[in-house]
This record gives structure tokens, sequence and C-alpha cells, in this order.
């Protein structure tokens, strides 16, 4: 493409997206300024502060009420909790991966299989940290690499303790990768309940053919379940028979991630 070609190309980068970057900054500007005010802030002081019209101030504080970031009372202006309980959400899956190191060590030690920490994101399994089997034949993984939740154990750990429209949006685009993946929304949701019952979730082939799971949830300080831990490997090793054997190992090592977290035995809300 020419020089003159390229200049007649729309920047994708251009007034629109400019000025949609600006309100985002100005944003997150007048987030910073209620933090660090002493108190309840109106209109003008903000935008004299923040060096914006009143007008501007104005909007931008109605959709973040409207989000819940802010508060008002008298046409004055405060933060609420809502940026602390998103800290707190980063900081649990920071912590997580801490505090799971030793009972993934351990749990690795005891199977002899690979064991993975898994977390939840838009209807994937993303693998945060994995401790590998001594085998020579193990189960293949990469630590950021991503699975769909519905076909591996940690998967189904993490789904069966999710808000039901988290669990409706994965049932409704169940795809086939293996003989043994569960395709039908009315199955899923019953492998789900048994998860929730006996305390872990099973993988029978079902993501890579031939490679079988067993997880448990991971719950933090307030009885939210916010990862998972699991093992997988061959078939040939992980019959069913072996994983009903290691399922008191992983629901253990479950178990004490979840009390180096603050968890106290009491669960938060489960499945739908």
């Amino acid at each position: 493409m020419n020089d003159a070609a390229a200049a007649s190309e729309p920047d994708a980068d251009g007034p629109a997206a400019g000025a949609m970057n600006t309100t985002f900054v100005n944003g997150l500007a007048l987030l910073e300024a209620l933090a660090h005010a002493g108190g309840p802030c109106g209109v003008t002081e903000l935008a004299r502060e923040l060096g914006l019209t009143k007008s501007n101030v104005h909007r931008l504080l109605r959709t973040l009420s409207e989000r819940g970031y802010v508060s008002s009372a008298s046409g004055r202006y405060e933060i609420t909790l809502r940026l602390w309980e998103l800290g707190v959400e980063v900081l649990d899956k920071l912590d997580v991966k801490r505090v799971a190191l030793d009972p993934m060590e351990k749990l690795a030690a005891l199977t002899g299989e690979t064991v993975h920490l898994s977390i939840l994101d838009h209807g994937e399994v993303v693998y945060i940290d994995k401790v590998d089997s001594p085998q020579p034949v193990r189960a293949y993984s990469k630590i950021g690499g991503r699975a769909p939740a519905y076909c591996v154990a940690t998967g189904k750990a993490l789904l069966a303790h999710s808000a039901a429209a988290v669990v409706d949006a994965v049932a409704r685009d169940l795809r086939r990768h293996t003989p043994n993946t569960i395709t039908d929304a009315a199955e899923l949701r019953a492998e789900l309940r048994r998860a929730v019952e006996q305390g872990y979730a099973i993988n029978r082939g079902e993501w890579r053919d031939g490679v079988c799971g067993l997880a448990a949830p991971i719950r933090d300080g307030r009885g939210r379940v916010i990862a998972a831990i699991g093992i997988s490997g061959p078939v040939d090793r992980l019959k069913a028979r072996v994983m009903k054997q290691c399922a008191p190992a992983v629901v253990e090592a479950a178990r004490a991630t979840s009390a180096r977290l603050g968890w106290s035995g009491q669960a938060g809300p489960t499945a739908p």
C-alpha cells in the first residue's frame, strides 16, 4: 500500500476513539480524586481540582453512580466500596497461587500426577500454576493455557459453584472435542450437581482423548469458590478406581488452600 492510499484509510484510533480514551482517563482521575478526598465532594470542587467543566464532571459522576462506583447525598459525591471489592477479587487470585503451591506439591508427590491450579474466565479455565508429574508419560499443559470449562475437572469444579447465568452461557455452546465430551445441557447440569454433592469433579477424557482428571474447588475467606485444584494424567493410570482413591487427597489439597485463604469451613453460595 502506498503512502497516499494509507493516508486515505480511516484511522481506527481517530477522533472518536480519542474522545472515548479521554473520557475514560477523566473517569479514572475522578475516581482517584474521590478516593483521596477526606469526605464527600461537590461537582464544583471536583471540576476545579481536575480542570474539567462542571457538566463533564456531572456526566462522569452519573455514569459512575449507575455502575455502583460512586454514591451521592445532598449533591455531594463519595466513592463506594466497589473498587475495594474489585481489588479483593484480584488479591484473591494472586494469593491463591502463592498459598496453593505447598498443597499442590504435596498432592503431586502423593499421586504422582500433574497438578493444576485453575481459575474461571468467560466459560474457560485458565491454568495459573501447575506441578508436573515425574512420570515420563503425563498430561501436557502450560501455565496460561486455556480449556473449555465444561470439558475439564477444574472447570467443572468451578462451574458447579458458579452463578446460574454463567452455567447457562456455557450450556448454550457445548461443542464436542472427544467421544466423551458432554454436549447435552441437562447432562452437564446433572454432572455439576454431582460435583457439588461429592465435593469434586471428574473429567473422563472429555477435552483430550485419553487424558482424565479430578478436581476440587478452592474457597476464599468469604466462602466463595475462586479457583480449583486438580490432578490429570493418562487414562491408563487414572482409571475410575484410582481416581476414587485419589479423591480424598485432592479434596484435602483444596481444603488446605482454602484454609490458608481464611476459609473457616462455612460454604458460601453454590451451584444453581
